[in-house]
């Protein structure tokens, strides 16, 4: 097989723009996600070589992941590339007329799972003594609360709309993956900093604009402003690492997880659609339990008594 090949003929992409509109407008994907499906889909035509679609079985895509995993693909990616071309087989089974699902069956190899990182305590009340004479940090601070607050993914904090706080529930409305809504709690630290942003947003803004956060322009901020001003800040505040929006996302959930326990809690809040992406953080708050019993336990650390013979 060679690597050369993709949707080149007229039916090939006419299978695939299918695909990718059913994704679209009946399973309601963000356009994000569609564009990885397309990216995922490019790869099994470059993977598979001259091998037809319907003449690809178990063995040809067997060797496709084996290939690219050689490459340096993580088991991760691989593991999402392969639900890509299994999702992609079985609607060309149920519309199309194909009669298996050559992705049915192969599991990715797998790759040692890293935990997220997450900010201590400390360090969150360190990134967010921001100072409140500038108009832009009190936005970033309005920001960096909110995302710390209710775990908000990067777009769903960008894609805020100002109706959406509810400062006397004190909670905040999302719009979440699959463009599924969710209403979140949202701490004192944030509200108090969303009024002291709200209260100077209209001297920001240029023209009559609808999101909750704008730019230096007065127009709706980007993701990458935002990834940017809290590296920025985080470096000026004197944290080591680098510092990301989902960054603080897994801070809330393993700071609330260490707090309550409650773990269907923090995936109604996470927005996950299976708890199982949320028992990650079970592994950070048993890090945090494991930490605290060798500090505070009085036999954690203490060497066996020698015995005399």
């Amino acid at each position: 097989m060679t690597d050369t090949r993709e949707a080149t003929t007229d039916r090939d992409k006419a299978l695939v723009e299918s695909f990718l509109v059913h994704l679209e407008r009946e399973r309601r994907l963000s356009s994000h996600t569609v564009q990885g499906y397309r990216r995922d889909i490019v790869l099994l035509f470059r993977s598979c070589g001259s091998t037809t679609l319907e003449d690809l079985d178990i063995a040809h895509v067997r060797r496709c992941i084996a290939r690219l995993h050689a490459t340096g693909l993580s088991g991760r990616s691989l593991a999402r590339t392969l639900s890509a071309w299994r999702s992609f087989f079985s609607f060309l089974m149920r519309d199309h007329g194909f009669v298996h699902n050559p992705c049915v069956g192969i599991r990715a190899p797998r790759t040692t799972k890293k935990l997220p990182d997450a900010l201590s305590p400390e360090e969150v009340a360190r990134l967010m003594e921001l100072p409140t004479d500038d108009v832009f940090a009190v936005r970033d601070r309005a920001m960096f609360e909110l995302l710390y607050s209710s775990g908000l993914r990067l777009s769903e904090l960008t894609a805020l709309k100002p109706a959406d706080v509810d400062f006397d529930d004190a909670t905040v409305r999302v719009l979440g993956k699959g463009n599924k809504t969710r209403v979140v709690p949202v701490g004192r630290f944030a509200l108090n900093c969303l009024r002291d942003w709200l209260a100077r947003r209209n001297s920001v803004a240029r023209g009559n604009q609808s999101v909750l956060f704008l730019n230096h322009h007065g127009r709706p901020i980007g993701p990458r402003t935002v990834q940017q001003r809290l590296s920025m800040w985080s470096r000026r505040q004197g944290l080591t690492q680098h510092v990301h929006p989902h960054m603080l996302r897994h801070s809330f959930a393993s700071h609330v997880l260490q707090s309550s326990g409650d773990l269907r809690a923090v995936q109604e809040m996470l927005g996950h659609a299976s708890i199982s992406t949320t028992q990650v953080y079970t592994h950070l708050d048993w890090q945090h339990l494991a930490k605290v019993y060798d500090a505070a336990h009085p036999r954690a650390k203490r060497k066996p008594a020698k015995t005399s013979t």
